[in-house]
């Protein structure tokens, strides 16, 4: 794969089209990215405990997921 961790992209096709932003992660077994600001998702996470007596925060948690590096170009 070409493109590494902190350079900059551009989305060519889905729903982020035309939005550019910065590399955060690469897995390049899978051929994906993430890029932030891009293809941002909501989880449903339940409160758990985390040991003794505090507790994991519950809750709608977004984060980015990533995105195939097919859907993206390198910017320069």
């Amino acid at each position: 794969m070409r493109i590494k961790v902190n350079d900059t992209v551009e989305v060519i096709s889905g729903n982020f089209k035309g939005v550019r932003g910065t590399v955060q992660r690469v897995y390049p077994k899978k051929q994906m990215i993430v890029v932030s600001g891009v293809n941002i998702v909501k989880k449903h996470q339940k409160a758990r405990p985390t040991g003794g007596r505090s507790r994991a925060q519950g809750g709608v948690i977004e984060f980015e997921a990533p995105i195939h590096v097919s859907n993206v170009k390198l910017v320069e």
